[in-house]
């Protein structure tokens, strides 16, 4: 339940349209429910504005469905990130309106009535193989509410097909930088770019990349200012980041 929800049950009290012992077991649940094998915290929505997350990868997929179904019955944006096909497919059979994304290994489904997107965040990939975790990010920024552009595939091998981009990079209010190998693309978006930097590095690349700790090492060295990292292959919390600072942004 987030403000505008619990806002409107308590107008119903006072207006006599909903009982008290009716909207004690609304508030009963709110705080968190109970599960053989989780606690799922309803009250994180109202407490910093974001869903509780699922995390589906070590989570069998009953586990994930009781978890996703709690959320989903309380009128909660709800996404599970790290499912594969399998897990994602069965989710989404379970709830209705739920959609799978293969590429993102993920499953959401929005809730209604969310606010206004304003202000734009971009997610840029250096290469097509980073695309899976990009979208990850752009998946969880599209729960958020938030307006998302992706501009895919223009790494430092040819820089000639970053520069047409420019322009829509300083429009952004943040800019989500998807990179392996050497992890340069984030430095050099820093540059051109007039809004925070959210850089996340990607498991992609040779063995001297040794599995995104090249691009990790690379992005926390970066000299442009501005930019910012989040652990290797976090799409998750690279979208978030980006999506908070856009909020705040607004006017």
């Amino acid at each position: 339940m987030d403000r505008k929800r619990l806002k409107a049950l308590l107008e119903k009290v006072r207006a006599g349209k909903t009982g008290v012992n009716e909207a004690l077991d609304v508030l009963r649940s709110l705080p968190y429910e109970e599960l053989e094998h989780a606690m799922v915290d309803h009250h994180r929505m109202l407490r910093v504005g974001l869903p509780e997350v699922v995390y589906g990868e070590s989570k069998t997929a009953g586990q994930i469905i009781d978890i996703s179904r709690l959320i989903a019955a309380r009128g909660i944006p709800l996404l599970v990130t790290r499912v594969d096909e399998e897990k994602g497919r069965r989710t989404a059979e379970a709830l209705p309106g739920a959609v799978h994304d293969p590429i993102s290994r993920t499953v959401r489904l929005p809730a209604p009535g969310r606010h206004r997107p304003r202000g734009l965040v971009v997610v840029v990939t250096a290469g097509t193989s980073d695309i899976p975790m990009a979208r990850e990010a752009a998946v969880t920024l599209e729960l958020m509410g938030e307006r998302v552009e992706p501009v895919y595939d223009v790494g430092v091998a040819g820089l000639h097909r970053l520069l047409d981009k420019v322009p829509l990079f300083q429009k952004a209010r943040a800019i989500v930088v998807a990179a392996g190998m050497e992890g340069a693309l984030a430095s050099i978006i820093g540059g051109f770019a007039g809004c925070p930097v959210v850089a996340l590095p990607t498991s992609v690349g040779y063995g001297a990349s040794f599995g995104g700790v090249a691009a990790l090492l690379g992005m926390l060295t970066s000299c442009a200012p501005g930019v910012t990292v989040v652990n290797i292959d976090n799409g998750f919390g690279a979208g978030v980041a980006a999506g908070l600072i856009n909020r705040r942004g607004r006017t």
